[in-house]
């Protein structure tokens, strides 16, 4: 079967508007000859004469007057279609999203963030949910708007990342710990609790004490940063955690500088390319940005794609 020229609709609505070839020609700034052919070619694709002489004028068949306003509809539509998005009216925007965080950071930065988003736009509603893994399918099929997480190789290549801040590695003990100063030595011969991994045990903090001759004590996994740091408030075990990442989850604790170099980490915000033109999208993602302070930490000015 030949495909349609969808092109045809758009001098069909011409004609049928203008009811005259020459006028047509002139509003499609096409010669009067051109506009012949081109209602020749439409009286053939749809089998009907569409504009027949009436002493000095043209005259519209009764397909004609029935397709008049179809078309017209199709042609508008089409037009809206392929404009530009209208600018985001963000008071009148009514729309949930759903970010997908690991613990810690909604209780640093999300009471923030929803302060930023009501005030200017009260109709959105944010639903935060727990990441357990770095799986890219939730942001694939849409159950999932954006994330953040550390970029690493199980992110789908296809997935945009930017960044938002550089976190680096603390210890944590409770308030009136018997450890006044973490040492290497006191380090050493701590209790650490550590977060459960799906994978191996070991991650960035005992490769970076390897090579000391150094390894902790993890005689305590939990399920993530939340759970470590309750158990650290009522014991004498020591975690490990990302400075800013868990800035709301360490009040009333005592935090150290590590004792010996451990690299850190860029947390950035990861969401599906889909959404790259969504205004809405983009305008909460600025507030992701804003709220996390990204140009305050020393990451380069990136708005999208770090």
């Amino acid at each position: 079967m030949t495909r349609p020229d969808l092109n045809q609709l758009i001098t069909l609505d011409v004609l049928l508007a203008e009811g005259s070839v020459a006028r047509a020609a002139k509003r499609l700034r096409l010669s009067p000859s051109a506009m012949s052919r081109a209602l020749a070619r439409l009286r053939d694709t749809l089998g009907d004469p569409l504009l027949v002489r009436a002493g000095r004028g043209l005259v519209p068949t009764p397909r004609a007057l029935e397709l008049r306003e179809r078309t017209a509809r199709l042609v508008e539509d089409a037009q809206g279609l392929l404009r530009p998005a209208d600018v985001l009216n963000l008071k009148g925007l009514s729309r949930s999203f759903t970010l997908r965080t690991s613990d810690g950071f909604v209780e640093t930065f999300g009471p923030e963030l929803i302060r930023r988003v009501a005030e200017s736009a009260p109709g959105v509603r944010l639903r935060f949910v727990q990441k357990p893994d770095r799986d890219s399918g939730p942001l694939r099929d849409g159950s999932v708007d954006m994330e953040t997480g550390v970029v690493g190789a199980v992110i789908g290549p296809e997935i945009r990342a930017q960044a938002l801040f550089r976190d680096h590695f603390v210890a944590v003990v409770r308030r009136d710990h018997p450890i006044s100063d973490m040492t290497a030595a006191a380090y050493s011969a701590g209790r650490h609790v550590g977060v459960a991994r799906r994978g191996p045990d070991k991650g960035p903090i005992d490769d970076a004490l390897a090579p000391l001759g150094i390894e902790r004590d993890l005689a305590v996994l939990a399920g993530g940063y939340s759970a470590v740091l309750a158990l650290v408030s009522s014991s004498d075990l020591i975690a490990t955690v990302p400075q800013r990442h868990t800035e709301g989850l360490r009040h009333g604790m005592t935090t150290f500088s590590l004792p010996f170099a451990v690299a850190g980490v860029t947390v950035s915000l990861l969401w599906h390319p889909r959404l790259d033109a969504d205004p809405a999208h983009r305008w909460l993602r600025d507030c992701v940005r804003a709220v996390c302070g990204h140009r305050a930490h020393g990451l380069p000015d990136d708005p999208e794609g770090s």
